[in-house]
């Protein structure tokens, strides 16, 4: 299976500390308490936007200097995110129907979980220049959708043919809701006031905010948004995955992105030729 931005130990080493450091701006407000509504990830959003835009740079240019992406899979990545940057509001305020993410999920799948968590981050930032779309949350969705297209790059090698679209439907459903989860996590804790059952309690434990949390989750996107999502997801990768997946791997076949580059003195002339 070709992999266009392959994982060598030092881009695993800067996607792990990213991931981590991402996570703890997700999930800060359960072990502190949040400051007040109006300043709601008003200064996090920035240093995780900070944040992510250094591991991007570095894993293309350490790609670069050892050979594992060149300008041909930079031109795919720039296609890929124009393309998702495109359809991404064709489905977006409409019960849940996101079209982004099947070919997120497909990109990771067929290009590795490099390519798919930086797909995944170019993507969400494309289309938020595309429909002035840019806040305090777009971090936060560069980030999950990175993820996406990570976790699709690392599921099992072998299924292939229907197991395979099989395993990314299935892929495709359980990170939609991931997903939601994530982008709930992110404003839920300055969204409802102190005054609900549902409300983020400061220094309460955290198994209990846990439990509020879940329930707002389900009550408000799971059961509506997450669940379109879910099953926009399954439908297009199980109607137009086969074919789109194999476009994607015939593509770095012929664009031969593994191809090694190899550079060989120049003959030199031969006496009376």
């Amino acid at each position: 299976m070709t992999t266009v931005v392959r994982i060598a130990p030092r881009t695993a080493v800067a996607l792990a500390l990213a991931s981590a450091a991402g996570l703890a701006m997700f999930c800060w407000p359960l072990f502190a308490a949040p400051r007040p509504a109006a300043l709601a990830h008003g200064t996090d959003a920035p240093l995780l936007f900070v944040l992510i835009l250094p591991v991007l740079i570095g894993i293309v240019l350490a790609e670069l200097s050892s050979g594992g992406i060149d300008a041909k899979a930079l031109a795919m990545l720039g296609v890929l995110s124009a393309v998702n940057a495109v359809l991404r509001p064709l489905g977006t305020g409409v019960a849940g129907i996101e079209t982004v993410f099947f070919l997120l999920v497909l990109a990771g799948r067929g290009f590795g979980p490099g390519f798919g968590f930086v797909l995944g981050c170019t993507s969400m930032f494309s289309s938020a220049l595309l429909t002035a779309g840019i806040g305090p949350w777009l971090p936060f969705q560069m980030l999950a959708a990175g993820w996406v297209g990570l976790g699709a790059g690392l599921l099992p090698r072998r299924p292939r043919g229907r197991a395979e679209i099989a395993m990314l439907a299935g892929y495709g459903m359980a990170s939609a809701y991931l997903y939601g989860l994530l982008m709930n996590l992110w404003f839920w804790p300055f969204s409802l006031g102190a005054d609900t059952q549902l409300s983020f309690v400061a220094g309460a434990p955290v198994l209990e905010n846990l439990h509020r949390f879940l329930t707002f989750s389900v009550l408000t996107s799971a059961i509506g948004w997450d669940t379109g999502r879910a099953l926009t997801n399954l439908v297009v990768i199980l109607v137009a995955g086969p074919p789109v997946l194999g476009a994607l791997r015939r593509a770095a076949r012929r664009a031969a992105f593994d191809a090694p580059v190899r550079f060989s003195a120049p003959e030199r002339d031969q006496p009376g030729v």
